[in-house]
């Protein structure tokens, strides 16, 4: 055994306290994802603004090739990431949506009711603000743009917030964002394709229909998900379907239930381990015999739950910002307010801006009046009122619809311009409402805040 070194001990504890435990620390944030979210977008419009524009375009049109002779596909780093990362994005958002609809908030009419109610209207009402500013120009085709809610930026304020808003409501803002996220998906499939193409589509079905295969005998092989994941996505995108929809498909395919009991599992775990523990006595276990209890506890978990906490992270830190990164670069230049008075930037801006939060405030106050249902955790309507707002943010969704309805960037640019400016108001304002509310007297919660990307 070498000798000790005191001086180098104490130099990795002061490195490991300066600079790893405060990124450790801050991954471990409710509101991580958000704030990583809205420096990439910073970042991004910085970047495009800045003497170095030129780089930001050419770093993320550059070219890309895959393939041999013949069979080769082109494409650019915006494409990989808009529609290939994006898929995975959308994977996470699909298994989030069945664990929600299995085993979570949304299992039951009854608890599924008010914010499936809060979303319509948070999706009619902003599409009905942006139609009646664009109904006569080219801007039409982007109807849907501020139909959607980011959830990472809104649990992110919502955690920032969490003495102040009671844990029923910010599960309400969660569920009503899946809800949300169901009709974002909806709307891209049947409204942003590229014309359909039955052959192919044929063949999108009868991959699905293996996949389903796959989910009732209960596999949990992620590497024939991923096979299947891929065919999908290439012939829906022959297809006419926007490709990164094969992600929510193959989200809702993976199965919600372990393999095993956990009675089982855990009776057979007590019985080996009583067995380790009477041959070994008192030595330590080898790395093999730690493996196989590790092993054993994996088979607790259900297949969906262990795929969300591998991507997650990935997603969450990785793809969404780099997302961000790649699609908030807008030009300023010669921006004034002819230009914010555009109809396509009017339109995002306060579709996500007015028209979410008179959507969902009304919508739920409507229908509590009925007796569809109660407010979310006695919550007072002033509370409401600063989630609402706050439920404007709709970032990434927004971009992602943005980018599907207006190839053209000048026009693009535009309703970018706009989903920055709403997204940004929306939660300014929702957090200065909620912030001089009162703060929440309730009991803590065993449960964290509900996150996903």
């Amino acid at each position: 055994m070498g000798e000790r070194d005191p001086e180098g001990a104490r130099k990795s504890s002061v490195l490991f306290k300066a600079v790893v435990q405060p990124l450790q620390d801050f991954f471990r944030l409710e509101a991580a994802s958000g704030i990583l979210l809205m420096c990439s977008a910073a970042i991004a419009l910085g970047w495009a603004n800045s003497p170095w524009r030129d780089s930001y375009t050419a770093i993320f049109e550059a070219p890309l090739t895959i393939g041999v002779g013949g069979s080769q596909v082109h494409f650019t780093v915006h494409h990989l990431i808009n529609d290939g990362l994006m898929a995975l994005f959308f994977f996470v958002v699909g298994m989030e949506i069945k664990r929600e609809l299995v085993v979570g908030e949304l299992r039951s009419l009854s608890r599924a009711l008010l914010p499936l109610v809060a979303a319509l209207g948070g999706m009619v009402v902003p599409a009905a603000v942006y139609v009646l500013l664009n109904r006569d120009g080219p801007g039409l085709k982007g109807w849907a743009i501020p139909m959607a809610t980011d959830i990472a930026f809104c649990i992110g304020c919502l955690s920032l917030l969490k003495k102040r808003v009671p844990h029923a409501l910010v599960v309400f803002v969660t569920a009503l964002a899946i809800f949300d996220d169901m009709g974002g998906i909806l709307v891209i499939a049947f409204f942003y394709g590229s014309g359909l193409h039955v052959s192919w589509l044929l063949g999108a079905l009868a991959v699905t229909v293996g996949l389903f295969v796959l989910n009732r005998l209960r596999v949990v092989n992620g590497l024939a998900y991923g096979v299947g994941g891929v065919a999908l996505w290439y012939t829906l995108h022959h297809g006419g379907i926007h490709a990164t929809i094969a992600g929510v498909i193959l989200g809702m395919m993976i199965p919600t239930r372990a393999l095993r009991s956990s009675l089982e599992v855990l009776t057979q775990l007590h019985a080996h381990t009583e067995n380790l523990l009477r041959q070994r006595r008192n030595e330590e276990l080898d790395d093999a015999e730690v493996l196989s209890i590790e092993e054993r506890m994996e088979d607790l978990e259900s297949p969906l739950n262990r795929f969300v906490h591998l991507l997650h992270p990935y997603v969450a830190f990785g793809i969404m910002p780099l997302f961000a990164l790649a699609n908030s670069g807008v030009s300023l230049a010669g921006v004034g307010l002819a230009e914010l008075k555009d109809p396509i930037s009017l339109g995002a801006a306060l579709g996500l801006f007015l028209g979410k939060q008179l959507g969902i405030f009304l919508f739920v106050l409507l229908a509590v009046r009925l007796g569809l249902a109660s407010m979310p955790g006695g919550a007072s309507r002033v509370k409401l009122y600063g989630v609402a707002v706050i439920a404007g943010i709709g970032f990434t969704v927004a971009l992602f619809i943005a980018g599907l309805a207006f190839p053209e960037p000048s026009i693009l640019d535009r309703a970018k311009l706009g989903i920055l400016i709403g997204s940004l108001v929306s939660g300014v304002v929702g957090y200065l409402v909620l912030r001089f509310t009162s703060p929440v007297e309730e009991k803590p919660q065993a449960q964290a805040l509900p996150a996903q990307v």
